[in-house]
């Protein structure tokens, strides 16, 4: 778990995005706690802003839990406890099979994968491989030709889906074998 402490008057110093970066990239949950909150006078459009400023940023922690707070005055500290643990418990999340195959079978459905040479990619199933950060394997029949952008609509659509935002997803897709292939082979020969 990572609290990336920002003020309120500084936000998002390249220190700031560096130490966010890092945190995604290995894998950790991450809240933002906004400290020194009690010196901001225009409370609602600095929020608004700072909203911004972490989807423009920060595209790799979408829906990051950002709590603002007062180290001076200790306001906001039990949000920030509550966020955290809501996160942990995002990057800890076991989903069965079942649920996410209906879910991707659902989302292939309504945004199919493309169909590079005129012939549709195949999302067969999808499995987690593991949590802290939840991990996915997506079977598809040519996962290397599906697009970076695609992979990405699946990783927001886990995050809306089941309650992970701000939680680093890892998406691995992988070629199914497919069943009928020897048949297949013995059918050329002949």
């Amino acid at each position: 778990m990572v609290i990336l402490l920002l003020d309120v008057r500084a936000p998002f110093e390249t220190q700031d995005l560096r130490i966010a970066d890092l945190a995604a990239r290995e894998g950790r949950a991450v809240v933002i706690g906004v400290n020194k909150w009690d010196l901001e006078d225009d409370k609602q459009q600095k929020l608004a802003q700072l909203r911004e400023s972490v989807e423009r940023l920060l595209p790799q922690l979408r829906g990051v839990p950002m709590v603002t707070l007062s180290g001076l005055t200790g306001k906001g500290l039990d949000r920030l406890h509550a966020a955290v643990l809501r996160a942990h418990d995002a990057w800890n999340i076991r989903i069965p099979t079942a649920p996410l195959n209906r879910w991707l079978l659902e989302q292939s459905q309504k945004h199919p994968p493309p169909a590079p040479s005129g012939r549709r990619i195949r999302l067969r199933y999808m499995t987690q491989a593991k949590t802290r950060p939840p991990t996915f394997v997506v079977f598809a029949s040519r996962p290397k030709d599906l697009p970076e952008s695609y992979s990405r609509f699946l990783v927001n659509g886990l995050r809306e889906e089941f309650g992970l935002a701000g939680t680093p997803i890892r998406l691995i897709m992988k070629a199914s074998e497919n069943p009928y292939a020897e048949k297949a082979a013995k059918r050329k020969i002949h």
